[in-house]
């Protein structure tokens, strides 16, 4: 009997604690359920007033972009300004007084300006030299321009690079891109009907653009040129990465610029046969074995490559009498400044002139005059990369 009452017991038992626990997820799937309303509710007041939280990097960043674009629209054309980047303040400087020079110069388009190189946007992002300032690639911005609410009319993507080399490939390419709809996130029908311009790079034309840059160039330094070597340091490209062959215009910018004076030489950090060391033989055979070796950098701004290339007090290579090149003939770990110096010019501080060229106005105003062909001329057309046969 009481075998059987205890039997009775615990089925009464379990039966209640299956009841409670029954009840209890009841209870827990109501709150689940009350949580996914409040948070339906939210997401549907979020779409109305806020933005909702996003699902990554990228998304975020798109986000600010076009949260940006959206707060400074003003008109129905933008320029968007595609720099590589940098990482240093008078960089930042240099690309905002751009700025400020377009907006007085083209008033009925909104400027922005992008930096083209991932490496330069994190870096900058994360103060690398001391001011942290947040730069987005050209997708972010031609999203932006894009979206509900935005969607301009009309958009000049303005190349800032100096050759049409690697660097203005992947601007085109961003261009194609965003004119294709690669992502199939934007709306096709704004896309059909936007009108898209491309502005060259500084040096694009071998005849009008390299002439009119030397002219300008001589305006400035011919007095500098009159008592010394003016060594314009470009970047360059590598052989395998000299699109469109595009080194050449260093070449023949070196061939205007003597025109005016012999002492004006064009060398690169990357360009083969055309580093300091080739700049070096050619100021050799020219008879150029002493005296000021003032160095400018070829670059849209004085950045890392001006500050530590071209001026940098490095000179690792230097064994106290002589270098060591590499096997493509560079002089590597020395910079512009202590290459000079060793061989015995007069090439220190002083000599370095510590302006990209954006900081002259006469130079940028080559860039402006690109941008303004630009609105002047045809719209790009993408027909065939829309409808391939």
């Amino acid at each position: 009997m009481n075998k059987i009452k205890y039997l009775v017991m615990a089925f009464v038992a379990v039966c209640l604690t299956a009841a409670i626990s029954s009840c209890e997820k009841e209870k827990e799937v109501e709150k689940i359920v009350e949580k996914e309303v409040i948070k339906t509710d939210t997401v549907t007041v979020e779409k109305k007033d806020t933005v909702r939280e996003p699902a990554s990097n990228w998304e975020r960043y798109q986000q600010l972009v076009t949260a940006d674009v959206k707060n400074k629209k003003k008109q129905n054309k933008a320029i968007l300004l595609v720099a590589f980047g940098s990482t240093w303040e008078q960089a930042f400087n240099a690309f905002d007084t751009t700025i400020d020079a377009y907006q007085k110069a083209f008033p009925k388009y909104d400027i922005f300006l992008s930096y083209s190189s991932a490496i330069c946007i994190n870096r900058a992002a994360a103060g690398e030299n001391g001011v942290a300032r947040n730069y987005y690639a050209p997708p972010f911005w031609l999203n932006a321009f894009a979206a509900e609410g935005v969607q301009y009319e009309e958009i000049v993507i303005q190349s800032l690079q100096v050759i049409p080399g690697e660097e203005y490939t992947r601007v085109i390419n961003y261009i194609k891109d965003f004119a294709n709809n690669s992502n199939g996130d934007l709306d096709d029908s704004y896309l059909a009907n936007v009108t898209l311009k491309l502005g060259v790079p500084l040096l694009q034309d071998a005849d009008e653009d390299v002439n009119l840059v030397a002219k300008e160039l001589n305006a400035i330094y011919k007095d500098k040129a009159a008592e010394g070597v003016v060594a314009f340091m470009g970047h360059g490209n590598p052989d395998s990465y000299d699109t469109y062959k595009a080194n050449v215009r260093y070449t023949q910018l070196e061939e205007a610029l003597q025109q005016y004076n012999k002492n004006y030489y064009v060398g690169t950090v990357d360009m083969m046969e055309n580093f300091k060391t080739n700049v070096w033989e050619r100021m050799m055979a020219n008879g150029i074995k002493s005296g000021k070796v003032y160095c400018h950098p070829l670059m849209s701004i004085d950045g890392d490559h001006g500050h530590n290339d071209m001026a940098g007090d490095d000179d690792d290579n230097w064994d106290g009498e002589k270098f060591t090149p590499n096997e493509e003939g560079e002089v590597e770990d020395t910079s512009w400044k202590m290459y000079f110096q060793h061989l015995g010019y007069e090439c220190n501080d002083e000599t370095m002139i510590n302006l990209g060229l954006l900081e002259l106005p006469t130079i940028r105003q080559v860039w402006m005059n690109h941008t303004q062909a630009a609105i002047d001329g045809e719209p790009l057309e993408y027909y065939h990369s829309k409808n391939p046969e």
